[in-house]
């Protein structure tokens, strides 16, 4: 069985759209400003920033108004609890095992708070397995984690896909483990590196749709 490897963050669910109704709820607790939600995004930067550089961000533009337990409990917390699994992926993602693609999640973050995010989406009944870099102890582009998401699934990197919206991680992981690849692009341009996706797509649906539907 093919084996696709699919990011989860801002590719199976909007991870940003989630995090940023987080923050706003965050900002009306504490009686701040609720335009400070763009600079919080910025400092996030899609989850990228270490944890504790966003936690001296905050702390620094916030000082005693926001108690640095708040700040702990949301960087803890996430968006885990609001993120949402579309129905155009959900279908895409059933049409896939239907069509016998091995399907694993290759993602960066926290264990605790990647794995309630599958949960709580579902994602743990639509997919073989998956890996997080905390528990491995390798993130992507690193070739670790996709291995580990493929013994995870069951299945070998023979053949296999990568789905993802980061050039850095998604696209350029794949090309180290010699996989073929989609770029969800989300409506933005390729900004041009020495590696580049075999394939792009507007959307997650999309790319999953393009690749059972022409894996060649």
């Amino acid at each position: 069985m093919p084996l696709l490897l699919l990011d989860l963050d801002n590719t199976l669910i909007d991870r940003d759209a989630a995090y940023r109704a987080t923050l706003l709820d965050f900002l009306a607790d504490h009686g701040l400003p609720e335009d400070d939600v763009d600079w919080l995004m910025t400092v996030d930067a899609s989850g990228y920033t270490p944890r504790p550089e966003v936690a001296r961000a905050m702390q620094g533009r916030y000082g005693d108004r926001v108690p640095g337990e708040a700040v702990r409990a949301l960087l803890d917390r996430g968006a885990a609890d609001r993120v949402v699994l579309t129905a155009p992926v959900r279908t895409a993602l059933e049409k896939a095992t239907a069509a016998g693609w091995t399907l694993a999640i290759v993602t960066n973050g926290r264990t605790s708070q990647q794995e309630r995010k599958i949960r709580v989406t579902g994602l743990d009944a639509l997919t073989h397995g998956w890996a997080v870099s905390e528990a491995v102890g390798h993130k992507k582009p690193a070739p670790e984690i996709f291995h580990a998401a493929a013994a995870a699934a069951g299945a070998t990197l023979d053949g296999a896909w990568v789905i993802g919206d980061s050039p850095h991680a998604d696209i350029a992981g794949a090309a180290g483990i010699g996989a073929r690849s989609v770029w969800v692009s989300s409506g933005r341009s390729w900004t041009g590196t020495a590696l580049t996706p075999t394939r792009t797509a507007p959307d997650t649906a999309s790319a999953i749709d393009s690749v059972v539907g022409a894996p060649g």
